[in-house]
């Protein structure tokens, strides 16, 4: 299953969320949103959500952290 993740270098959120699937076994292609203006207005647009992270798997949009790990059912 493709996994996309759209993340900043210092959000928190997004290094639990590489734990988290790496962890679960997902391996996971990320997206630095901190460098490219145009791929978060992009990912904005697409989500309606400005925080990261922004989790795709096989193109269905997850959510952020919470929303992956109420998806995976772990806490």
């Amino acid at each position: 299953m493709n996994v996309d993740i759209f993340t900043t270098q210092t959000c928190p959120y997004c290094i639990a969320t590489k734990k988290l699937l790496t962890q679960q076994g997902f391996s996971y292609t990320e997206h630095d949103v901190s460098t490219d203006s145009s791929l978060r207005k992009k990912i904005m647009k697409k989500t309606g959500r400005r925080t990261v992270p922004q989790i795709f798997m096989a193109d269905r949009h997850i959510g952020g952290f919470d929303d992956l790990q109420q998806h995976l059912n772990v806490h």
